[in-house]
């Protein structure tokens, strides 16, 4: 098992083992512990009391975090006629039709982002083993296969983020960075938090949340109250 570094074990020090703090007192100590020399991420993990191998169970959504996460997406488009200059006036970063798709296929992945619009996905169906691992495939489910594409660049510059859980049944989503004011840090966090708590399942069975935790990039996490969220 690696050692951690001293400044990692300074600042595990810092905080009280067997403490779980609400969400104010958990942003910060996290602020507080942050040690490195970049403005890390602060990042939401939620352990929940879901079985993600059943399809009810699978709980995934999006949601604009209203501060953003401190790094405008660089948005990519694909498609074609008169959605080319709405997705352009939108503010998208890059937008095409097959020109996008083979130039992706040829290795060209300098984009943040993918919105598609229906008609396309027929040519971007095809990328799914370059986008599906890399969390880019567009997807109907989180709004980024529909025909409103202005909404859809809009949505994802001002702060869209998607929560999905993965096959243990935790979600990571960053709420923003070390260096954001506290009550904007607040908000972004109680607005995924909320999000996540409205998508329970009504299959699940037992305590749903079992487990918040906030952690930056490269500090140990602060565990907070998972009481407050189960409604």
């Amino acid at each position: 098992m690696a050692k951690h570094g001293k400044k990692f074990r300074a600042a595990l020090e810092k905080i009280e083992p067997s403490r779980k703090y609400n969400l104010d007192e958990g942003l910060a100590k996290v602020k507080e512990i942050a040690f490195a020399k970049f403005d890390e991420t602060i990042e939401l993990t939620m352990w929940l009391g879901v079985d993600p191998r059943k399809a009810d169970q699978l709980v995934r959504g999006t949601v604009v975090l209203p501060h953003g996460l401190g790094k405008s997406k660089r948005v990519l488009v694909i498609a074609q006629g008169d959605k080319i200059r709405e997705a352009e006036e939108a503010g998208a970063d890059f937008v095409g039709g097959e020109d996008m798709v083979e130039r992706i296929k040829g290795g060209w992945l300098d984009f943040d982002a993918v919105i598609a619009t229906p008609d396309m996905m027929r040519l971007v169906g095809g990328l799914g083993k370059v986008l599906g691992p890399r969390g880019l495939m567009p997807n109907p489910k989180t709004g980024t296969v529909t025909p409103d594409v202005t909404t859809a660049v809009r949505e994802t510059k001002a702060g869209k983020v998607e929560y999905r859980v993965d096959k243990t049944g935790v979600i990571h989503v960053g709420i923003g960075k070390v260096s954001f004011e506290p009550q904007l840090l607040r908000e972004n966090a109680q607005t995924l938090l909320d999000a996540v708590v409205r998508a329970k399942p009504s299959t699940a069975k037992g305590k749903y949340v079992k487990k918040v935790n906030l952690a930056a990039t490269m500090s140990p996490g602060v565990l907070l109250d998972e009481t407050a969220y189960v409604k």
